[in-house]
C-alpha cells in the first residue's frame, strides 16, 4: 500500500506527529508539508491519503484549505484519514476539528485524529508569544503531544490494510 501524508507544520509539532505516524504504518509512505516542500505527486498514486495540520487562531493553516478545496472530489474517492494537532480538549477540540474539515471528508474517512498538541512559545514570533500569552496565559514550551492517539490512527489505517 502507499500512503500520501500532507500537512503542514508551523512550529515543528505536526511533523512530530507525522513522523510517529509514518513510523507505524504499513507500506510505502510519502510525507509532504505543503508549508515547506515543493514536492510533486499525483494523488492517483496512493491507496490511502492522510491530511492533517494545526490550529493557529482557531483556523487550520490556509495551505490545507486550499488543497482540500482544490482535490474535494478525487478525496471523496480515497481511503481519507484526518487529522488535527491542537492544544484544546474536548468540545472545543471536536469544533476545531469540525471546522477544519469538510463534513462530506469527515464522514468518508476511515480514520479521524485529535494527536494533542504543543506550544512552542521558543519557535514562535513576537506576535504569537503575545497572543499565546494573553489567550492561553502560556510563558514556556508546552508539550501535550498525543501519542496514544496517533498510534491508535495507525492502527486503525493497518486494520484497513489488512482487510484488503
Amino acid at each position: 500500500m502507499k500512503n500520501l501524508i500532507v500537512y503542514c507544520s508551523s512550529h515543528g509539532t505536526t511533523e512530530k506527529a507525522v513522523g510517529l505516524l509514518s513510523e507505524n504504518l504499513v507500506g510505502d509512505v510519502l510525507s509532504v508539508d505543503l508549508k515547506r516542500e515543493k514536492t510533486i505527486f499525483d494523488l492517483k498514486d496512493f491507496d490511502t491519503v492522510i491530511i492533517g495540520g494545526s490550529i493557529h487562531a482557531g483556523q487550520i493553516q490556509r495551505k490545507i484549505k486550499k488543497f482540500i478545496q482544490i482535490h474535494y472530489d478525487e478525496l471523496l474517492d480515497k481511503e481519507l484519514g484526518l487529522f488535527l494537532v491542537c492544544m484544546r480538549k474536548g468540545e472545543m477540540a471536536i469544533e476545531q476539528f469540525n471546522n477544519a474539515f469538510p463534513q462530506e471528508l469527515r464522514k468518508n474517512s476511515v480514520a479521524m485524529g485529535l494527536f494533542g498538541g504543543e506550544f512552542l512559545v521558543s519557535k514562535m514570533n513576537f506576535f504569537e508569544r503575545q497572543v499565546v500569552k494573553k489567550v492561553d496565559g502560556i510563558t514556556s514550551d508546552q508539550s501535550k503531544l498525543d501519542i496514544k492517539s496517533i498510534m491508535e490512527f495507525a492502527s486503525r489505517f493497518n486494520n484497513l490494510k489488512s482487510l484488503v
